[in-house]
């Protein structure tokens, strides 16, 4: 018994180190980056427009899949099997397309209305002389931001207490401590340089942990017959219902919305380069979906009954699944990989919030017209970024829903008040600043009434509704108040 304690303390020991050189890269980088982001507002949130192509293509991926990939996935394959596979599809082709099309218009609107929020945007491309447009798509972000950088929290403590025994309440706090730390110090540059190294992180975990699995099971073939022999519906990628599956794919519906994603396009050097991050883009969220599933897949097989992961939650699967599996420096380097895909979220989501209350509220309304010290704004940035740090911290603690949940949630929410918006911006010229306004509240009241009905959630996933309604809004009303209203 002593002797396998001290095995444990060892093995704790070389995966706490693998960890922490982690965390220290992540911090040197917020250090490095802090000097060029104090330098102005449009340097702290958008990194002046100089980020270079492959940065902007693993910061937008890793930062649009947090931990909902590593854990909400992984572990819905666990239960669901090969059908889980369409919760990844609908994103990865629509990333695509924003890499391609959308990510450039907006990269070139943007630039040329020296916009640096999307509230920016929508205000300079409409008009908003008595700011109910920037108004309102500031309080939609902060509502649903920080229930998304809650979510990333309560993943942290999850994986602290899955992976180093750590109860959640401390692992919750250690994660927030260091998200807020480089966000502080370096801004959007720190965040997406991290964001950078943390798809490595990613990539790597999620492409080894599954083949070293599945060799130690006996090989694919095997794995494959005993989860026939378990369950056969988990190897039909087609044992769905067709609201699930159309609730699956339409989580990409969300990409368009969520502003996270978004300022990475903006943040480009060079327009012309975004076909390149395309490219390596598509790649990524094909190799870490692949990961994801066949980690629920492996894990199946390994302990075919819950009440054999920690919690009896499907969710701890991936951190588990490493422990049992692999070299404890492996492990240590798996667990910052689960980390990665948190933090490379929720920095994201905290730079959003503070843009949009100080570049949209502070600067644009309530100082409109004066000429503020560029360093102040920077300091009150990050004040803010403390406070959404707090706020976010008090929701996580009355969050009950799982990680998996929480964040379709704030991820469907952004979606469906801003995805539609963002398009008719950017491709229909009749759009109305009405009807901009007439899809917010449209898609932000339909995600949470269908949210609280449980019978409508049982259908589908209410991105798909809430989507399709407010485009459809949009549509209406700016046929109604177009003439007159529309601004080139």
């Amino acid at each position: 018994m002593e002797q396998a304690q001290t095995l444990q303390l060892h093995v704790n020991e070389y995966a706490l180190g693998a960890f922490l050189f982690y965390l220290l890269l992540v911090t040197g980088i917020g250090i490095y980056s802090a000097r060029f982001s104090s330098t102005g507002i449009s340097e702290y949130f958008l990194a002046g427009r100089k980020l270079k192509q492959y940065v902007v293509a693993l910061s937008a991926v890793s930062s649009g899949r947090s931990s909902w990939l590593l854990l909400g996935v992984s572990g819905m394959a666990y239960v669901r099997g090969c059908s889980a596979v369409w919760a990844v599809v609908g994103y990865i082709v629509v990333e695509l397309f924003l890499f391609l099309t959308v990510g450039r218009r907006l990269r070139e609107y943007t630039e040329r209305m020296d916009s640096i929020t999307i509230p920016d945007f929508f205000a300079a491309r409409f008009g908003d002389p008595l700011h109910l447009l920037r108004g309102l798509s500031v309080l939609i972000i902060t509502i649903f931001m920080i229930a998304y950088v809650a979510a990333q929290f309560t993943a942290g403590g999850k994986t602290f207490a899955a992976s180093f025994g750590l109860s959640n309440t401390t692992g919750v706090l250690i994660t927030a401590t260091i998200v807020l730390v480089y966000t502080l110090l370096g801004g959007f540059l720190a965040v997406s340089l991290t964001d950078f190294i943390q798809a490595l992180f990613m990539i790597f975990s999620l492409v080894a942990l599954p083949i070293i699995a599945i060799v130690q099971f006996g090989g694919f073939e095997q794995m494959m017959d005993t989860l026939q022999q378990l369950s056969p519906s988990h190897v039909d990628p087609f044992a769905i219902s067709f609201g699930g599956f159309l609730g699956f794919l339409g989580i990409g519906l969300g990409s368009p919305g969520n502003p996270h994603i978004l300022v990475r396009y903006m943040s480009i050097d060079n327009p012309d380069h975004l076909r390149h991050s395309a490219i390596t883009g598509t790649i990524a969220n094909v190799v870490m979906a692949w990961g994801a599933i066949f980690i629920g897949l492996v894990g199946r097989v390994l302990y075919p009954q819950p009440e054999m992961i920690p919690g009896a939650d499907p969710e701890n699967l991936y951190p588990y699944l490493a422990q049992q599996h692999v070299h404890p420096i492996l492990f240590g380097l798996i667990v910052a990989s689960i980390f990665a895909a948190i933090m490379s979220t929720a920095d994201s989501q905290l730079l959003v919030a503070a843009s949009s209350i100080i570049r949209d509220v502070y600067q644009r309304i309530l100082r409109r017209g004066e000429e503020i010290n560029p360093t102040r704004l920077v300091l009150y940035s990050r004040t803010v970024v403390f406070l959404v740090v707090v706020l976010a911290l008090i929701l996580g603690s009355l969050a009950s829903q799982l990680v998996f949940w929480l964040v379709l949630f704030a991820w469907g929410g952004l979606g469906a008040a801003f995805g539609p918006g963002i398009l008719f911006s950017l491709y229909w010229k009749k759009t109305t600043r009405a009807g901009i306004i007439a899809g917010m509240i449209t898609g932000t009241v339909s995600i949470i009434v269908w949210n609280r009905i449980p019978f409508l959630k049982q259908q589908i996933y209410e991105l798909v509704p809430a989507f399709v309604l407010a485009s459809v809004a949009i549509w209406l009303v700016s046929i109604l108040t177009r003439p007159g209203k529309t601004r080139s």
